[in-house]
């Protein structure tokens, strides 16, 4: 092994240069274009170039497991990205929502399971933080598994003044698992979650049994 390899990754914050910002669209969300140059791989710098920048409030998703029935906790609610969608645009998906000032991601994960899912979560693990599509958005998700008791979870939730109307599904882990194999989990959540409970569930049942 070559101990002396560079690190990754190479550069950071201070090897780009932000010439310009400008708001092109305000609202729910913003866009901004930047221009911008940076440091390029040979040692030299960029030209200056224009990027559009979807401006988005950070994220919270939560994977509702629950190790005593193996059983997972999901929503579907239709969604707007997706209304070309060949299949369908209502989609299924672990909980999740944005980050409003004075929150920690915990405590929108635990907000966001009981409006959108009615259910109380235990335990909360972080499972990752990550860009969904750095290439356009700055939004980052952190993703958590909590865990719950699932007996008499179920219904129609969601706020009224934010239009939601999603159907809670609660499903064995492999009916789940099946699913995300055919094709019918298709976000970045649910594939993001589904493979570390693959890894984790044995242990996060054992747990419980423990406890129990």
């Amino acid at each position: 092994m070559n101990e002396h390899r560079l690190p990754l990754p190479r550069y950071g914050s201070g090897d780009v240069q932000r010439l310009e910002t400008q708001e092109i669209y305000s609202g729910f969300f913003s866009l901004e274009k930047r221009r911008l140059r940076h440091r390029r791989f040979d040692g030299g710098w960029s030209e200056a170039m224009d990027r559009e920048v979807h401006v988005r409030r950070d994220a919270v998703g939560v994977l509702i497991y629950d190790p005593a029935c193996d059983a997972v906790v999901l929503v579907e609610q239709i969604r707007a990205g997706a209304l070309d969608d060949p299949h369908s645009p209502w989609k299924l998906e672990p909980v999740a929502g944005l980050v409003e000032a004075g929150e920690s991601p915990a405590d929108v994960a635990r907000r966001e399971s009981m409006e959108e899912a009615g259910c109380e979560l235990g335990e909360l693990i972080e499972i990752h933080r990550y860009y969904p599509s750095p290439g356009a958005s700055t939004e980052q998700v952190t993703l958590f598994c909590g865990l719950a008791d699932s007996r008499g979870v179920g219904g129609v939730h969601g706020l009224e003044t934010e239009h939601e109307d999603i159907q809670v599904h609660v499903m064995s882990f492999s009916q789940a698992w099946g699913r995300m194999m055919a094709g019918q989990l298709d976000n970045a959540m649910a594939l993001i979650g589904f493979h570390w409970l693959a890894r984790e569930r044995a242990s996060l049942r054992a747990s419980a049994e423990t406890r129990s």
